[in-house]
């Protein structure tokens, strides 16, 4: 009988506390939303940031348990699969640095160079990033929230709607909210259809939403070239802090621009990145256990991420507004929403908000511009906030 009961106390279901129940079902929840086909929410990193939720909290399985070592050094109990995942790629920065390198790979700078005063449209977007920080800083001292400065800027940089960049300055600025800053943020990329047209039609009026944009002009090889040369070595000089994030994003797309290394060009953007994204996901659902999730400050950093993001939509929407005050070729205002670095969803947004208005007004093209130039500026403003605050 007492070999009985020591099995069952051995058993996970013994174990088991309400908080690790509600983060099994919490991961079983975003299983459902990556996998449903009427959902099916950024499947490719949500379905393994479910798995490693659900991992990190069964109880007894030791997935993030740190290592234990004898006194004379000898190993006695290697750590958990998770704890090495995280460790070794999520708080060293090397899993979403090389995200970075193969979206960069993937990216087409053309339209922006095409148009460049779309970058200010990229730029703007940011606007979402430090006014969310600004606004957690003041909600923190009336009292209503309680962040630091660094977990603020870790926060506001949801409004970017880049999930490696969010993961990143969230490993360097605050890693206990890591888990809930990467699902809110790839929680709100995967939202954008949802969130951002709504947002659009309020700052637009019927007319602006039917401006057709002139054909951009034809861009040359060589400038595809030379561009993320340029930017990497103005930006790295600037603000070396930012230069990992676009180092990383711009030398992946020089292997693709420069026709040169097809084979590893390939390798990031398929097989390279597809590795590292199963790790990335696991790495951040290893920190989403029951005791670092449950609590009021998950729904604060939800409730800021989503004002971020709207914020950031909005200035976009701006800023395209104010520009046609002064341009001789009209820019849509909707391209502005696709400032935001959700690549390439928020662009599709944009022409599709923009086909409902005029059949005929294609804008995809058009705001590829500002969504590449919001990649670059999320990374910027990454770079900024871990210079003035780590």
């Amino acid at each position: 009988m007492e070999s009985l009961i020591n099995l069952w106390q051995d058993t996970g279901f013994y174990q088991l506390t309400i908080g690790q129940f509600a983060m099994i079902s919490i991961g079983c929840l975003l299983l459902f939303l990556a996998i449903h086909p009427k959902f099916q929410f950024e499947p490719l990193l949500l379905l393994p940031i479910a798995i490693g939720t659900i991992f990190v909290n069964i109880p007894g399985a030791d997935f993030y348990a740190a290592a234990v070592y004898a006194e004379d050094g000898h190993l006695d109990s290697p750590a958990g699969l998770l704890y090495y995942i995280y460790h070794a790629g999520i708080e060293t920065g090397l899993f979403p640095l090389i995200i970075f390198m193969g979206v960069g790979a993937m990216t087409d700078f053309g339209p922006l160079l095409a148009n460049p005063k779309t970058l200010l449209l990229g730029a703007a977007a940011q606007f979402g990033i430090f006014g969310t920080v600004a606004g957690a800083v003041l909600a923190t001292d009336a009292g209503l929230m309680d962040f630091t400065i660094q977990q603020a800027a870790a926060i506001g940089i949801i409004g970017g709607a880049d999930g490696p960049t969010s993961i990143f300055i969230a490993s360097k600025l605050a890693p206990e909210l890591l888990g809930a800053i990467a699902v809110a943020a790839y929680s709100y990329m995967a939202l954008v259809p949802m969130i951002q047209p709504p947002i659009m039609k309020l700052f637009t009026s019927e007319a602006e939403r039917k401006i057709v944009m002139v054909q951009a002009r034809e861009v040359s090889q060589a400038e595809k070239i030379m561009f993320p040369i340029v930017v990497l070595v103005l930006v790295a000089l600037c603000l070396p802090s930012a230069a990992p994030l676009l180092g990383m994003f711009c030398f992946g797309n020089l292997m693709k621009e420069s026709g040169v290394v097809d084979r590893l060009s390939d390798t990031v953007q398929n097989a390279l990145i597809n590795v590292v994204t199963i790790f990335l996901g696991l790495g951040v659902g290893s920190k989403m256990s029951a005791d670092s999730f449950l609590n009021f400050d998950t729904l604060s950093i939800l409730i800021l991420g989503l004002s971020a993001f709207c914020v950031g939509t909005a200035a976009g929407v701006l800023m395209a507004k104010g520009m046609n005050l002064i341009v001789k070729d009209k820019v849509n205002p909707l391209i502005g929403s696709a400032g935001v670095s959700a690549v390439p969803m928020a662009a599709r947004v944009s022409n599709k908000v923009g086909l409902e208005a005029n059949g005929q007004n294609f804008l995809l093209m058009h705001a590829m511009g500002p969504n590449v130039a919001g990649v670059i500026g999320s990374a910027v403003a990454a770079g900024v906030m871990i210079s003035f605050l780590s």
